[in-house]
């Protein structure tokens, strides 16, 4: 029964029949082997006349495929034009004189493409055994051992990259046609959702707009200009800066510039019901000529729209913020949008607006960490108070947790009062502002507002350590030390510099290290309160912040582990009969 199953494998024939159109001529070919014989020792092949090997039976039935490439032209280490590079053996700038010279090649060898299962290659060295040394070239065949390399290529387009079109007169308009556009995808490539009634991730938000037109968030095209076509994609969260060209005439008819064009709509809960939620106003915020920002009322809201009054348009958007709540289901339950509203004159053309968008899950609170575990070098720190007998308490905004006083451009430290700038992790960081005194000033007085500039309000009490330390984890989270230091004793001092010191260190592998806060320390600088003596005289008096961050890690040091002992113990009877 086996020698019946062997005879069988013997006599197999396959056909291969390849067809090649050229010219209108149907060419067939026909070729015959057989399957292996000994697939255990050797693949055979019975060819009729003799055995050859599968991989020689194989290059007969088919032709490699002849380079793209001249491999002797090739040259990786050929950096400077029209010079010639020391110990480049392949580089045709070099003349004799210069292979001279040389003590080695840096590329011994160049291959025209390594899928291949034979590979035309180059082979540079150096003989030194003459005077002059010269350079030798060797042109050889190797042989991929790859299983599963290109024995023939019969699309040789397949090999290389498409070459791209360039531009010309003729062929520009179509290009721009394939090409062009700022949006960020056209209607056809936007997802729709079918079947499940929630939204599903990256499907657009729909608005009551223009019969379920999508909740469309401007985003920077071209040089940053505003385009209104990038649509708002479920739980996908945006955050982006554009500029809007406009002009101080127009700037009453420009809807882009008013309020009610983000907030004047409903969107709908679920994709294929007409249940809509409304979009209120969160807060709107009133921002002067000079940055000065100021809480406007949100029951006033219909008079926050466009005037124009002394080329200066007020009450232009300048910042949009939607939050957007869902629940598990994926229904939107609720939406909310914040402004800030500004005065715009001519310097300040175009007009720069950013937007945000987030979606946050009902019931769930999402407080975004700073590092996992370790703190990552640009993030926020985070910072907050612990009552007594609980866990760590802060801010949801983690970048108002722990911050600098902001510079402003009038270095008045009472107009800049209001602007905070968080502390990063890793930047060092200075900041300050000048305050006038005069002879009516109250130094007890005085010294307490210029210390609530310095460390601004709800100055923190603890740092995490890492930037995902839990609350309720106290001893993940590092308490601040205060220190003062006094130039000169006097019965009332002036606080003029807060240096905030944060000394971290590099935890765990050297593959992955991960930075731990070790110690965060507030130095307060003062200096004696000196009273002007005239009713006419001020004095300038200079406040500054600061923050240094001091990398206290101990250098890393090889650990070896202990020498292997020898526990040798001889069986009991090793010695009979000697003993």
């Amino acid at each position: 029964m086996l020698l019946f199953f062997y005879l069988i494998l013997i006599n197999m024939r396959i056909t291969a029949t390849t067809e090649s159109v050229e010219s209108g001529v149907t060419q067939k070919t026909t070729e015959k082997y057989v399957e292996e014989r000994e697939p255990i020792t050797q693949a055979m092949i019975s060819t009729g006349a003799a055995e050859v090997t599968l991989t020689e039976a194989l290059f007969r039935l088919a032709d490699v495929p002849t380079p793209k490439i001249n491999v002797s032209s090739l040259c990786v280490c050929d950096l400077l034009v029209s010079q010639c590079d020391m110990n480049c053996c392949c580089d045709t700038d070099c003349s004799t004189s210069d292979f001279g010279t040389f003590t080695s090649c840096s590329v011994e060898s160049v291959t025209d493409d390594s899928r291949l299962c034979r590979q035309q290659t180059a082979i540079y060295s150096i003989n030194i055994t003459v005077n002059p040394p010269q350079r030798v070239l060797t042109l050889a065949e190797q042989s991929n051992p790859d299983l599963f390399c290109i024995q023939k290529a019969n699309y040789d387009a397949g090999l290389t990259f498409a070459s791209p079109k360039v531009p010309s007169s003729d062929n520009f308009n179509d290009l721009v046609k394939q090409f062009g556009g700022f949006s960020f995808s056209a209607e056809t490539d936007i997802q729709e959702q079918t079947g499940s009634t929630g939204y599903q991730y990256g499907v657009p938000v729909q608005t009551t707009l223009n019969n379920r037109d999508y909740l469309k968030l401007p985003a920077p095209h071209s040089a940053s200009q505003c385009t209104d076509n990038n649509p708002a994609g479920f739980l996908m969260n945006q955050a982006v800066q554009c500029s809007r060209s406009v002009t101080l005439n127009n700037c009453l008819d420009d809807a882009a510039l008013n309020m009610t064009t983000y907030h004047n709509f409903s969107i709908f809960a679920e994709p294929l019901v007409n249940n809509t939620v409304d979009v209120t106003i969160q807060s709107i915020t009133l921002q002067s000529l000079n940055g000065s920002l100021t809480r406007g009322n949100n029951t006033e809201k219909l008079n926050f729209s466009v005037s124009r009054s002394f080329n200066v348009c007020t009450n232009v958007v300048l910042e949009v913020v939607y939050v957007i709540f869902y629940n598990e289901m994926g229904h939107i339950t609720n939406a909310s949008v914040s402004f800030v509203l500004g005065a715009v004159d001519k310097s300040m053309i175009p007009v720069q607006q950013s937007f945000r968008i987030s979606f946050v899950e009902e019931n769930k609170t999402q407080i975004p960490l700073s590092g996992n575990p370790g703190y990552v070098v640009g993030l926020p720190l985070m910072a907050g108070f612990k009552p007594p007998g609980s866990g760590i308490i802060h801010s949801t905004n983690r970048y108002g947790q722990l911050t600098l006083l902001k510079s402003s451009a009038s270095q008045d430290c009472f107009s800049s009062s209001g602007g905070r700038m968080p502390v990063l992790f890793g930047y060092n960081m200075v900041s300050g502002c000048k305050l006038r005194i005069t002879n009516t000033t109250d130094c007890t007085v005085f010294s307490k507002i210029i210390l609530d500039i310095l460390r601004g309000q709800n100055f923190p009490e603890y740092v995490a350590s890492f930037g995902n330390a839990k609350v309720q984890n106290v001893g993940d989270w590092v308490q601040i030390t205060s220190t003062t230091v006094e130039k000169q004793d006097n019965n009332c001092q002036l606080p003029v510099s807060l240096d905030i010191v944060v000394k971290w260190t590099k935890y765990g592998s050297l593959m992955n290290p991960q930075a731990k806060i070790q110690n965060v320390t507030e130095n307060i600088i003062t200096v004696p309160f000196s009273r002007p003596t005239r009713s006419d005289e001020i004095k300038i008096l200079e406040i500054l912040t600061s923050v240094t961050f001091i990398d206290v890690s101990a250098p890393a040091e090889p650990g070896y582990r202990a020498q292997p002992t020898i526990d040798a113990k001889l069986p009991y009877d090793f010695f009979y009969p000697f003993v």
